[in-house]
């Protein structure tokens, strides 16, 4: 009988042993540490605007005569001051609703087209369409909409107030169809769109190709087979896009101050002129304000300021909630 020896077993290679292993551990722990300051950047930069706008705003609250929050008039500087943003927090929500009910629908359904309907060659060429709108200035839509889209909504506008006019939003008693929160909501549903729909259609490309296949394998429509396979996986993916999209609307500044009146009023009649928003009364009224004006206006912009965070808290909130966003499942 012929006895063997037992070779000493080799310790299996550790993340530590060997110098490529050491490069990764260390290669590891710096993006982690800068991962992390990244993350307190931003954190800390939020934090220092919100102290800024908040540290700002505090003269002129303390001199206005009137409610911030639900006063119209806008009177800073004054004697004595009277000012609030009850206006323009209508115009803003107003102008953006309109927006998203424009853009959110259409983007949606051109991303759907590029990635899963049109030939792969008219796909690329509608792809690079829709995000060339991305690279046009906002100054470019605003006098776009000022010089060309104002007298072309006219027809509309008297078509909505003829056949629609018993709902208050459609109904145009001035006979005036020019300067109004509903054509300045058509501007920004069009700026908007380029950023729905290219990030919806990355979504929609991500959809595992067994979903697909296993849908149509079943019998399912292409339409079936969009609601049963692509919508629940890419649902948090447009949720996204279509808080990107908002918080674009929110903000915008040139193109709003250029087709609104800047007229400080609230008027649930959406196709006459009047209305005015956060960004459009800031940019209008920033070199003629004296200092208790120059407060309100950043006190203003604190309010676009809370408004904007809190709707990307909440969209979020609601992403964080679909397990396909994470697994795909």
């Amino acid at each position: 009988m012929s006895s063997t020896r037992e070779l000493p077993a080799t310790p299996a290679p550790t993340a530590s042993s060997g110098i490529k292993g050491k490069s990764v551990r260390r290669g590891d722990t710096v993006f982690r540490g800068l991962s992390r300051i990244a993350g307190i950047a931003i954190l800390l930069t939020m934090s220092l605007i919100a102290l800024f706008l908040v540290w700002r705003s505090i003269p002129s609250f303390t001199v206005n005569t009137a409610n911030f929050f639900t006063t119209s008039e806008w009177f800073p500087d004054q004697t004595p001051p009277v000012f609030g943003i009850a206006a323009l927090a209508f115009g803003t929500l107003m102008t953006s609703i309109i927006a998203m009910i424009l853009a959110v629908p259409v983007g949606i359904g051109v991303a759907l087209f590029i990635s899963h309907y049109a030939h792969r060659r008219m796909s690329a060429i509608l792809a690079f369409s829709t995000d060339l709108l991305a690279a046009v200035p906002s100054i470019i839509f605003g006098m776009w909409g000022l010089e060309f889209l104002t007298p072309h909504m006219q027809g509309l506008g008297q078509w909505l107030n003829d056949y629609l006019g018993f709902i208050p939003i459609f109904r145009n008693d001035l006979g005036q169809y020019s300067k109004s929160i509903f054509i300045a909501g058509v501007v920004l549903a069009i700026m908007i769109l380029p950023t729905i729909s290219a990030l919806s259609r990355e979504v929609f490309t991500q959809v595992p190709r067994g979903n697909i296949e296993a849908s149509l394998a079943l019998g399912a429509t292409r339409w079936e087979m969009v609601r049963q396979a692509i919508f629940p996986f890419a649902k948090p993916g447009m949720i996204s896009a279509a808080m990107l999209g908002l918080g674009r609307a929110l903000g915008e500044t040139i193109a709003v101050a250029l087709i609104l009146s800047a007229s400080n009023s609230i008027n649930w009649h959406f196709t006459e002129p009047g209305g005015n928003t956060f960004a459009a009364n800031i940019a209008l009224r920033w070199n003629e304000a004296g200092s208790t004006g120059l407060s309100a206006l950043i006190a203003s912009g604190l309010v676009l300021f809370i408004i904007t965070l809190v709707v990307n808290v909440v969209a979020r909130g609601i992403i964080s909630r679909h397990a396909e966003f994470r697994g795909g499942n």
